[in-house]
């Protein structure tokens, strides 16, 4: 195992070649009028590609990048990128921050100097962190996994030995979507290297253990059916990718403005932003997400983690359980989100927070109202 500093790439070639590929786009028919009913509004995604040909400067965002402290974690099997940002403060403790789909580090642009530097924002200094903050394997600048099995249960043991590599015995974790699932297994799995556990998301396979005969409660029946019903209306997205990402791939692999498309659909209908998705990221940062997934090749890579999620569930067995203290902030618009009971079944909660808004995306959308809170239950837990 080793850590080494890590240069993001750049090629002229292919960013011309990302240009000529906008250019000769076969754009799709649509009913006229119909806007983001049947999917990604057709006026929206052509504006936002011709932005990206014409417009968009993926050099300068490399440098600006370049600027954080970037590494690579070698492990036998693969790479890791990872940013690695020092507290300033009296005592920063680490805190590893994990990001989801169809997201990436970039996610975390917004709330890392909150976290390392509370003091420029008002805050105390003596709640800074030394942040970590690891593109999953297969998204980014990490490498994409060559077997099966990359699961969260294997990346929550590729964490402990990135911590362990870097001098961090025990450390604090942060993180919604597949950063949820990736600290629930490290909760399982890494318990006695836990300060503490904070979620913004509830992994979807989540189920806690029932004893035999025992039956959910009633508010517990009606989140099952509710978080039923979302995934009917809106799930379409996850069930091509946990059952067939290598199809998907051909499509979104070969065409810009498909993947674009898939992306910044989600980064829609999840963000608590009314349907304007810009009134919540601009449109350099929406693209500069796409790009990353286009330069890197991963929208296959980062959706197979949605597969091997299916073969791998958060399906907890008997006296299972996330002892570890945990934090939980709710944000309104992270649907569907489970009832404190049932959370309670596997996870230690210590501290629930609802937030006043806010959705999937909480990092990028309230780094304010989530570096507070997560300020707020690690501050204890630091002693």
């Amino acid at each position: 195992m080793s850590i080494e500093r890590f240069e993001l790439p750049y090629s002229d070639a292919a960013v011309e070649d990302l240009r000529d590929r906008l250019a000769q786009t076969r754009w799709p028919d649509e009913i006229p009028g119909t806007g983001w009913e049947y999917g990604a509004d057709l006026a929206y995604i052509r504006e936002l590609c011709r932005t990206w040909r014409e417009e968009f400067d993926w050099k300068a965002r490399i440098e600006e990048l370049s600027a954080l402290h970037h590494y690579r974690y070698a492990t036998p099997e693969l790479g890791v990128h990872f940013l690695h940002e020092r507290g300033k403060g009296p005592a920063p403790a680490p805190l590893l921050v994990t990001h989801g789909w169809p997201g990436s580090f970039l996610e975390m642009l917004r709330i890392l100097p909150r976290l390392t530097d509370p003091a420029r924002f008002g805050g105390d200094p003596a709640d800074s962190f030394d942040v970590v903050v690891p593109s999953l394997p297969g998204f980014g600048f990490s490498d994409r996994p060559a077997r099966r099995g990359m699961n969260v249960f294997a990346i929550a043991d590729l964490w402990a030995g990135l911590m362990g590599e870097l001098g961090y015995e025990r450390f604090a974790v942060q993180g919604g979507d597949f950063g949820a699932g990736v600290n629930t297994a490290l909760g399982l799995r890494h318990a006695d290297r836990l300060m503490g556990v904070h979620l913004n998301y509830i992994p979807g396979s989540y189920r806690p253990w029932l004893a035999p005969g025992e039956q959910p409660s009633a508010v517990e029946r009606a989140f099952l059916a509710d978080a039923a019903a979302w995934y009917e209306d809106h799930g379409a997205y996850a069930h091509v990718q946990r059952m067939e990402p290598q199809t998907l791939a051909y499509g979104l692999n070969d065409s810009p403005a498909g993947l674009a498309a898939w992306l910044v659909e989600k980064f829609r209908d999840w963000a608590d932003c009314g349907g304007d998705v810009e009134s919540r990221f601009t449109r350099d940062e929406l693209l500069a997400n796409v790009t990353l997934y286009w330069m890197t090749g991963t929208i296959h890579s980062s959706c197979r983690l949605y597969f091997e999620g299916r073969k791998a569930p958060l399906q907890f067995q008997e006296h299972e359980r996330v002892e570890v203290p945990c934090g939980i902030a709710q944000f309104p618009k992270e649907l569907p989100f489970p009832p404190r009971p049932w959370i309670e079944r596997g996870y230690h909660v210590v501290r629930w927070s609802e937030m006043p808004r806010g959705g999937h995306f909480a990092a990028a959308e309230e780094p304010e109202l989530l570096a507070a809170d997560v300020a707020a239950f690690f501050r204890t837990l630091r002693q």
